[in-house]
């Protein structure tokens, strides 16, 4: 019987969560986040507006769909990029019911990220030493074989 008591009071308790998120998201700066949003979407939008944060657009080698809009701190390296990429992913494949496992050691083995003509090999390295600013693109681009 405590059992069903715990149960009622977590579905309570994640109600009241999802309220206090629907009302987050109705913020005139927060209003362009999904509907079931992340505590870390909310946080990196924060970030964003006090000028914390960055957004890399990210595009697929085959341009097909539009550009990904990934948001890392000013200071991030190539690492951090390819974690929200893997992030950004993820989320998306959640809300549409996609592919549910992506093997991303297989994604950077074959692909490689480049800005303009140079490839962002260097993980450590960060972004603005290759010249990357708010609202650039990045791209996917395959990778050679040595």
């Amino acid at each position: 019987m405590a059992e069903e008591g715990e149960e009622l009071a977590h579905a309570e308790a994640l109600e009241l969560w999802q309220a206090g998120l629907a009302r987050l998201v109705r913020d005139p700066l927060l209003c362009d986040l999904p509907a079931q949003v992340t505590p870390e979407e909310i946080a990196s939008q924060v970030a964003l507006e006090y000028g914390q944060a960055m957004t890399v657009r990210v595009r697929r080698a085959d341009a097909l769909q539009a550009p990904m809009p990934v948001v890392v701190v000013q200071q991030a390296s190539v690492l951090e990029l390819k974690k929200a990429v893997q992030r950004f992913v993820q989320l998306q494949q959640e809300r549409q019911g996609g592919v549910q496992h992506i093997s991303w050691r297989h994604v950077w083995r074959t692909y490689s990220l480049a800005f303009g003509t140079e490839k962002l090999e260097d993980d450590r390295r960060k972004l603005r030493e290759y010249g990357i600013r708010n609202r650039d693109e990045v791209t996917f681009v395959k990778r050679l074989r040595k």
